[in-house]
């Protein structure tokens, strides 16, 4: 093997594929559009998130915290004792 093709397999092949997953990787960032940075004007309409869809609007429903909450008998906190 020559000195030429030695540094092809184990430089020039390895470097062409670095560059070929770093260009895959990095085209998003090129094609997105411009991100909102604070400060700037908000320019679209408010989205609200929920978690639970379906609930939204629902009424909320209360719950006695003394009768369903059981009595804690673990000890200890920030400055437990062991």
């Amino acid at each position: 093997m020559t000195l030429v093709e030695t540094l092809l397999v184990f430089a020039a092949i390895p470097l062409a594929i670095y560059g070929v997953i770093a260009l895959l990787t990095l085209r998003e960032k090129f094609t997105k559009a411009p991100r909102y940075r604070p400060g700037q004007e908000w320019e679209h309409e408010p989205v609200w998130w929920t978690a639970n869809p379906v609930g939204v609007g629902a009424t909320q429903r209360t719950h006695d915290v003394a009768a369903s909450s059981p009595a804690h008998t673990a000890q200890g906190g920030a400055s437990g004792g062991w």
